[in-house]
């Protein structure tokens, strides 16, 4: 049977495959029959089709002419155009497109039949030399064509345009193929790892690896996801942060000691958190807050650079400059301005030394009516003990007006169970923050390192999850006898790679720069795991 003779097309080998899978299967069925393998194990190509435009696309068509360069090229196939005895594929492979030109005259009778079989989505190898067309587009004038493999589901409707974002997120491999620009970001996040690596090994860093599965969920006030070992017979947490980890080794003589790691918390899901998520956390021996401050601020210029050069930033549509110094504002006097900013709140920064003051003030008339013009939830407040005040005013009335990257300083005590006081202020944490774009970017303190108190931190941690808080920090007595062994003063801090690239290539949720983000299951499946829970062993 000739490869052009119609069949009834075969059934799709998938139920909910499109209706097109039957007529793919089919051609597929053929290429078999040819004696065509439709899914070979390698090509041997010459050059990529990025390659090909680089060295041959500024030459004109006698130049291309008189060179006659060989080469063999593979890609997707984008688009087919059959005109009779001369055919047209455009391919890509995801960093440029390359015309093909197929004549029936060059390539032989069975060899041209093949195109009949080709669908856009397949991918093909072509073997042939470099040639303008008479529109001056630059090809290939293919002598020798390779099925390379049959794609039986078809690709989205337009190349450029795959617009659902549901779909984009659930089903990345589209996205990519169609969307050039998000292979740009994903290369973009490369190249911002791969300078931060640099920049750390540089400065004497030593890259480590820490569990991901811990007994304790320690480093972090955030609630955990919970698993179980079978053979040790005991629950697991997967690690919300590593810094109990890293400051261990630097208790056993690891002066500069650093991690990017893939931290788990289970809490919500929104344009700046996914439950998975990239932080670079770093530790730095005989250091405090403020020097660690400005090896991040070096840190965060370096990496920037290497992605944008020397142009800002756009995020939202807005620049926004990594050039240093960086800002930097207390806390508390930034409280103050924000709040100063609406004249009806009738706030005094004084009260932020009262908890009683800040009590009153956050049950009264005048900040229900500011909450209200900020669209903020004022009932929010009244459960809250004085730190946990202070940080949520902050969060509320500061921090979404932080555009260019700001350092602020001087938090509660009480929300930094892990931070030294400060020595000349013990009300507040010798701890800073990184703000951009109304975003934390970074934080960092310096380390507390003296084990009584750092037991007393966890003790009121416990009374406090007791009271009902789930993020409240657990006690971690292995930690305690660590620094009993001793730590010498250290500086530490964490930085959210994902957010950092959401910056740098102004992607505004954290879903467009994570590859494969959080989502629920489709309606009518139960997601992609082979194995039930009951089947687990």
């Amino acid at each position: 049977m000739s490869v052009s003779e119609e069949r009834e097309p075969a059934s799709p080998p998938v139920p909910d495959w499109p209706e097109e899978s039957a007529h793919r299967l089919q051609r597929l069925e053929e290429l078999r029959a040819l004696g065509l393998a439709p899914y070979p194990n390698r090509y041997e190509r010459t050059h990529t089709l990025a390659q090909v435009v680089a060295s041959w696309g500024g030459k004109s068509a006698d130049e291309l002419g008189a060179e006659l360069a060989a080469v063999r090229v593979a890609g997707r196939v984008l688009l087919k155009r059959p005109m009779g005895k001369a055919s047209f594929l455009t391919i890509g492979d995801g960093e440029a497109k390359l015309q093909l030109f197929l004549r029936k005259d060059q390539l032989g009778e069975k060899s041209y039949r093949l195109l009949e079989l080709v669908d856009r989505g397949d991918f093909v190898g072509a073997a042939g030399t470099i040639m303008r067309t008479r529109m001056g587009e630059l090809s290939v004038q293919v002598n020798e064509l390779s099925f390379l493999s049959k794609a039986l589901l078809p690709p989205p409707e337009k190349w450029h345009g795959l617009e659902d974002v549901e779909t984009r997120y659930r089903r990345r491999y589209l996205d990519l193929i169609a969307n050039p620009d998000v292979r740009n970001t994903f290369l973009a996040r490369a190249a911002l790892v791969a300078a931060i690596r640099r920049f750390m090994e540089e400065h004497g860093y030593v890259e480590v690896e820490t569990p991901m599965m811990q007994p304790i969920p320690g480093g972090a006030l955030a609630r955990p996801f919970v698993t179980h070992h079978n053979a040790l017979g005991m629950d697991l947490f997967l690690r919300i942060a590593p810094e109990l980890y890293l400051k261990r080794l630097t208790v056993g003589g690891l002066e500069r000691v650093y991690e990017i790691n893939r931290n788990f918390r289970n809490e919500g899901i929104d344009s700046h958190h996914n439950p998975e998520f990239t932080m670079l956390e770093f530790y730095t021996a005989y250091s405090d807050c403020r020097d660690v401050m400005s090896f991040t601020e070096e840190l965060l210029v370096a990496a920037a650079r290497r992605v944008l050069g020397d142009a800002p930033a756009v995020y939202e549509g807005r620049e926004m400059s990594f050039v240093p110094p960086f800002g930097r504002v207390r806390m508390a006097d930034a409280i103050g301005a924000g709040l100063a900013k609406d004249a009806e709140a009738g706030f005094t920064a004084e009260w932020l030394e009262d908890p009683a003051a800040l009590e009153a003030y956050v049950r009264s008339a005048s900040f229900r009516g500011a909450c209200s013009r900020r669209k903020v939830d004022a009932s929010a407040y009244a459960p809250l003990s004085h730190g946990k005040r202070i940080a949520q005013l902050f969060e509320d009335f500061v921090q979404p007006e932080l555009w260019h990257p700001t350092f602020v300083v001087d938090h509660p005590v009480e929300i930094s169970p892990l931070s030294k006081r400060r020595s000349d202020d013990p009300r507040v944490a010798d701890r800073f923050e990184l703000f951009a774009a109304g975003m934390e970017i970074a934080n960092g303190f310096s380390e507390l390192n003296d084990p009584l108190e750092q037991r007393e931190r966890f003790l009121e941690q416990s009374r406090a999850r007791e009271a009902g808080d789930a993020e409240a920090h657990v006690m971690d007595d292995d930690y305690i006898r660590a620094l009993g062994h001793g730590m010498p003063p250290t500086g530490g801090c964490g930085v959210g790679i994902d957010r950092l690239v959401m910056l740098v290539t102004g992607s505004r949720s954290i879903r467009d720069v994570i590859l494969f983000p959080h989502m629920r299951p489709e309606e009518g499946r139960q997601g992609t795991g082979h194995r039930g829970a009951e089947e687990t062993k």
